[in-house]
């Protein structure tokens, strides 16, 4: 870049870093937290996501950092294999993503159903919430949501003065107040200040209020020095990657990394007029990151839409936005580690259950129904398996849902027979698919066709046939020529719709003219 093209735009790309550096600090803290980290863990792959991967993504606008679509994915990983397995999986993770790229997978990624991506982060965000209000009340979050959610009364109970006598109420009133402080800010935050993060500004006003009133509280636990925080990979860790079980927690983060990954950036492609994001290349980024975060054992990141459309609406137009980012990450740490220890938790778990609620897009499960009532069950029966059960039981639930729906619509073929006495025959229409699922229907229908009959398949509306389909049909013509019944194809039409390829069937003649089987 020209030194007086980066002299232009330096301004307001610094500018742009310091947006998405405050809209990032509390969430990197807060995501580690959910996810049953420490917060300079997060905080770790924030750096790496900006320094690293925004200088080398493929979406120059994107940043990347700890997602709130992987901490339910990530606490289970550490509940069942615990901490010290994290690195590993994230680093083959990441190595995965990054093969993906270099084989120009890119694309594959993102033919993910809409209707199942929506119910994850909806099912995502339900988890989160229950998980973040036990913590607002200075709690433990317990398994499984409904674990969470059975257990919130008796926390709750004991975090009253009055009935149980704790001081979690203190906590939860910080989290309470950190929540309606983004709400207000969200609905009339003025134009003027449009670049001030409600989350930093939640935080930060309840931060205040604890130190004030010299409440209680539980606070963010920051090492002094940020090497304390990295736990480098251990080679004796890498080889219980032959675990299959470590090896399905690879791929399903690597599949829900990288899905993730590559909405947000063609999200983020509709916000600006500018470069457009090479999918291939982001993959290969985004593996990097993550066994580089793997490698020194912190959070696994993707592309985040809430920082990147901060990014974009603070003006960047290039990739040095994403990157100062992680540089005012790094120096915050380094330099101001004590203002971070002052942070209440309940604080930050505020955020995690404002973050959540909005995962639960009501919009996007409405605008499904565009399409059908097939979409928006996949959606809530994505979400509801997650809730339920665990995070790669939904999935698959909902991409079995989306199969299953492909796999109708392939099959379905609508079988008509019609009477045309102006030319003296029977018209058999065919509307679809013609598999050999429906030949015991052409069975019945043709079976009342009068002897002596003239029946003619019109081809046009039909999307396919099988050989199954037109076999049968074949011998149905040969089987009543006896009785003076003729049945007519277009043998152009079987052509263009048998398997995808020209040839010549047997019994079909010229393609300039129709025949009789």
């Amino acid at each position: 870049m020209p030194a007086a093209q980066l002299k232009a735009l330096l301004p307001r790309e610094l500018l742009a870093s310091v947006v998405v550096f405050l809209v990032a600090l509390p969430l990197c803290m807060g995501i580690a937290i959910a996810s049953g980290m420490p917060p300079a863990k997060g905080l770790i792959t924030g750096i790496i996501g900006g320094l690293v991967v925004g200088w080398c993504a493929g979406s120059p606008l994107q940043v990347s950092g700890p997602a709130a679509g992987l901490v339910v994915l990530v606490f289970e990983i550490v509940r069942q294999h615990g901490l010290a397995m994290l690195g590993p999986i994230v680093l083959l993770a990441g190595l995965l993503q990054l093969l993906a790229g270099r084989f120009q997978l890119g694309c594959w990624f993102r033919v993910t159903a809409p209707s199942v991506v929506y119910g994850m982060l909806a099912g995502i965000g339900v988890l989160i919430v229950l998980s973040q209000l036990h913590v607002m009340l200075d709690g433990v979050p317990m398994p499984s949501g409904l674990n969470n959610l059975a257990g919130f009364p008796t926390a709750l109970f004991q975090a009253l003065p009055t009935l149980g006598a704790g001081i979690g109420w203190e906590a939860g009133l910080l989290g309470l107040s950190t929540i309606m402080v983004m709400w207000l800010w969200d609905k009339w935050r003025p134009k003027s200040l449009r670049f001030v993060p409600g989350a930093l500004l939640g935080v930060g006003l309840a931060t205040l209020a604890s130190l004030a009133l010299a409440l209680q509280v539980k606070r963010v636990d920051v090492p002094e020095n940020l090497a304390d925080a990295i736990d480098w990979l251990r080679f004796s860790d890498l080889l219980n990657l032959a675990d299959p079980n470590l090896l399905i927690a690879a791929f399903a983060l690597a599949f829900i990394a990288s899905a993730e990954t590559l909405l947000s950036a063609a999200a983020v492609d509709r916000m600006h007029n500018g470069q457009r994001s090479d999918f291939d290349q982001e993959l290969v980024s985004q593996g990097v990151g993550n066994m580089l975060c793997g490698l020194v054992g912190a959070l696994p990141m993707t592309g985040v839409i809430v920082r990147s459309s901060a990014n974009v609406q603070a003006g960047a137009t290039t990739r040095l936005s994403a990157m100062f980012h992680g540089l005012w990450l790094l120096a915050f740490v380094l330099l101001l580690s004590s203002v971070l220890q002052s942070i209440p938790v309940a604080s930050l778990a505020g955020v995690l259950v404002y973050t959540g609620i909005k995962l639960v897009d009501i919009k996007a499960f409405r605008a499904l129904g565009r399409y059908g009532r097939i979409p928006m069950l996949t959606y809530a029966a994505t979400a509801l398996a997650i809730i339920f059960t665990d995070l790669l039981t939904g999935v698959l639930i909902g991409f079995a849902l989306t199969l299953l729906n492909l796999a109708w619509k392939g099959s379905r073929l609508k079988i008509t027979l019609v009477h045309r006495p102006e030319h003296g025959e029977l018209e058999l229409r065919l509307t679809g698919a013609a598999t050999f699922l429906k030949v015991p229907a052409l069975t019945r229908i043709l079976s009342s066709v009068p002897a002596g009959s003239t029946v003619h398949v019109p081809l046009n509306n039909l999307r396919y046939i099988d050989h199954s389909c037109l076999e049968y049909l074949q011998e149905w013509g040969r089987a009543n020529a006896a009785n003076g019944s003729t049945l007519v194809m277009d043998a152009r039409g079987v052509k263009r719709r048998l398997e995808g390829r020209l040839r010549t069937t047997a019994g079909l003649g010229s393609p300039k003219a129709k025949q009789s089987t």
